[in-house]
């Protein structure tokens, strides 16, 4: 059976000598993953870029009452992007979210409010041409709540963040609680009106999104380190 949705990539492996395995967050079927056939043969060129993290697709795929892995029968890029795929801080942005929503969004089902605030963000983050440094983290800040552990102030990730770090190092507290109290008024402005929310440096942005990810960490089984998370050493610079 083929069905037509509109899908965001994940990731991708390489299949075989051409063909590559695809992971797709899907409009209709929530996450799949398809053989996609010769897209890494010299000729036509260029169709492997379609499978770059975070490209938006429209598939014909079939389907399978079993799961597991299927094929793709149609694909073409549904809304090309004018910025993202060519500017070094947004395309590193890219990578590092496509990892963590490879790890965080599973179900294998449909969710058109999650697939939605995917599509638009990434639609808006590739337009906007400034203002994006905090887009990270309040892309991250309202995923958590489509994810089912969203925080309404910044209390509830710092104090989840310095508990369990306490429980970690056997300590009751401490200089390490008290600097992650800091941080509450940022994520507060973040979550409260994003669009206005005055964080004053890199080196505070890079803080804000290392305690982000650990409290992803405590919500989200095997999460584990963020490989890609490095990149965005320049983008979150001073």
């Amino acid at each position: 059976m083929l069905i037509k949705t509109r899908g965001i990539v994940l990731s991708y492996i390489k299949y075989r000598e051409t063909s590559i395995i695809a992971r797709v967050y899907t409009e209709r079927l929530g996450v799949q993953s398809y053989v996609v056939n010769g897209v890494r043969k010299a000729k036509p060129p260029g169709r492997i870029a379609l499978f770059q993290p975070l490209t938006q697709l429209e598939l014909v795929a079939y389907t399978s009452r079993t799961g597991g892995l299927t094929r793709l029968s149609e694909f073409r890029c549904a809304e090309p992007y004018r910025n993202l795929p060519y500017d070094v801080q947004k395309s590193s942005v890219a990578l590092v979210l496509s990892e963590i929503l490879s790890h965080t969004v599973k179900e294998e089902e449909e969710n058109e409010p999650l697939f939605q605030f995917l599509h638009d963000s990434l639609l808006a983050f590739d337009q906007q041409e400034s203002g994006t440094e905090n887009f990270t983290l309040t892309f991250l800040l309202q995923l958590a709540h489509y994810l089912g552990f969203g925080a309404e102030r910044g209390e509830e990730i710092t104090t989840q963040v310095a508990f369990a770090a306490t429980l970690h190092t056997n300590q009751s507290g401490g200089p390490a609680v008290l600097r992650l109290q800091e941080f509450d008024h940022y994520f507060d402005e973040l979550l409260r009106d994003p669009a206005h929310a005055a964080v004053p440096n890199g080196r505070i942005r890079r803080e804000l999104l290392a305690v982000l990810i650990r409290y992803y960490q405590l919500h989200v089984e095997h999460l584990g380190e963020v490989r890609s998370l490095a990149i965005l050493s320049e983008v979150l610079a001073e």
